[in-house]
């Protein structure tokens, strides 16, 4: 990639003032640009520094996204395929930008990994405080990955809120309600799960 010359050219996006037209990480390659014309001269690029080392471009695994209207692309005869989203390090990229496609997609995961627990909420062995840090430090993250890139919408807001709320119920409906009471955490300071802080800390203990 270094010797392909992406650096040099004028063709990606302005970030900042600065130019940028790929992305690498591992073996995950992303080429960008402002115009159909010069993402193909990228692409031809990578194409021909593989071949001087004896790699191949990969047409099956190779993808085009644009914002707007595009050609079909040909490789050597074979056809690139033009999808409308595609998944880039764990997180769904739209060619609309639209985030919700995301964060329905993450809040599913956090449903799926939150049922994956459920026998150990159902445990006698485990205490209430060391399940509630479970789902803080297993369901959570999951569904907040890539979240600083997010543009949050008020539904999207309802339905965070909501599946926070889904993992509290779920996790005390396997308790005896005999065994918990509520108790304010030291200070009274606001909790922040998903960057709320319209609620009094209350934590359900044993």
């Amino acid at each position: 990639m270094r010797n392909s010359g992406l650096e040099e050219t004028q063709a990606g996006i302005k970030i900042a003032r600065k130019n940028i037209n790929n992305l690498r990480y591992a073996d995950d390659t992303t080429l960008m640009a402002e115009s159909e014309e010069e993402l193909k001269s990228l692409l031809m690029k990578v194409k021909e520094e593989s071949e001087k080392v004896g790699l191949k471009l990969n047409i099956q695994k190779t993808k085009i996204m644009a914002s707007g209207p595009i050609t079909s692309w040909e490789i050597d005869g074979e056809t690139v395929e033009t999808v409308s989203d595609f998944i880039f390090l764990g997180s769904k990229v739209t060619a609309d930008g639209d985030c919700s496609h995301e964060i329905k997609r993450r809040l599913l995961l956090g449903r799926k990994v939150m049922t994956n627990l459920d026998s150990i909420f159902k445990s006698r062995n485990i205490t209430l405080p060391t399940k509630v840090r479970l789902v803080k430090a297993m369901v959570f993250p999951v569904v907040t990955y890539g979240c600083e890139s997010w543009t949050v919408k008020k539904a999207e807001c309802r339905r965070i809120g909501a599946f926070e709320l889904w993992c509290w119920r779920r996790l005390l409906s396997s308790l005896d309600c005999k065994e918990i009471q509520p108790v304010h955490s030291e200070g009274d300071q606001p909790w922040y799960f998903f960057g709320r802080n319209d609620a009094k800390a209350e934590t359900p203990v044993l």
